[in-house]
C-alpha cells in the first residue's frame, strides 16, 4: 500500500505538471489544493484529501516521497494494508483540519498542498508503535525516530513556506490513530506435549 501511495503521488504530480505548473499557487488552487475559505465558506471538503496528493514542485515531491519510502513500510507492516491506508488518509485530513484552523485563527490564508501532514502522521504512528515495543520496531529505534522528528521540525521552523501546523497536526493525529489502530503482536507461548 505504501508503494501504491507513492506511485499515486508521483502520477498526480506528473499529471499536474503536464497541465501547467505545480509551482503556481493559482494553478494548484484550481486543481484541488487546500484553501480554508473554499472549504469553510463553499463546502469544498474534497480539498482536505486532494491536497494530500499534490506537491509544489519536484523537490517538494521528492523530499516527501523519500521520507514516506523510508518509514511507511514499517508502519504498514505493523498495521496491515487496509488499516495503513485508512490511517494515512485520516492523518492527511487531520493535518489539513489543524492547518486550516490555525490559518483561520491567525488570518493567514495560504494555498496548501503536500503529503507531509500525512507523513508526519506516519511518524506519529511509529512513535506510538516503537514506544509500545520498548523502543524498537523491526530495525527502527526510538532514538532514530526522535532524531528524524527533531531534524524535520527544525527544517520546518527555519524554512519559508512550510506549514508547521499541518506537520504538528499530522504528528498528533498519527499518535492518536496509532493508539486506536495499532495492536502489539502477542507472543505465542506454545507448550510441548
Amino acid at each position: 500500500m505504501n508503494t501504491a501511495i507513492i506511485i499515486i503521488n508521483v502520477l498526480c504530480f506528473l499529471y499536474l505538471e503536464l497541465q501547467g505548473s505545480t509551482e503556481n499557487a493559482g494553478f494548484m488552487l484550481a486543481h484541488g489544493a487546500m484553501f480554508a475559505p473554499l472549504v469553510v465558506d463553499h463546502g469544498q471538503y474534497y480539498r482536505l484529501v486532494t491536497s494530500v496528493f499534490m506537491h509544489f514542485g519536484v523537490s517538494h515531491l521528492m523530499n516527501n516521497m523519500l521520507v514516506l519510502f523510508v518509514l511507511g513500510d514499517n508502519l504498514e507492516r505493523a498495521l496491515g494494508h487496509v488499516k495503513y491506508l485508512i490511517f494515512y488518509l485520516l492523518c492527511g485530513v487531520g493535518a489539513n483540519l489543524v492547518s486550516m484552523t490555525v490559518n483561520l485563527m491567525m488570518g493567514s490564508l495560504s494555498v496548501g498542498a503536500g503529503a507531509s501532514g500525512a507523513i508526519f502522521g506516519v511518524v506519529g504512528g511509529l512513535v506510538y508503535a516503537v514506544g509500545v515495543n520498548r523502543g524498537r520496531l523491526e530495525d527502527l529505534t526510538s532514538r532514530q525516530l526522535g532524531v528524524m522528528i527533531l531534524l524535520t521540525l527544525y527544517h520546518g521552523f527555519t524554512s519559508m513556506n512550510i506549514d508547521n501546523a499541518a506537520h504538528i497536526g499530522g504528528l498528533a493525529a498519527g499518535i492518536l490513530l496509532g493508539i486506536l489502530l495499532y495492536r502489539k503482536p502477542r507472543r505465542y507461548m506454545g507448550y510441548g506435549i
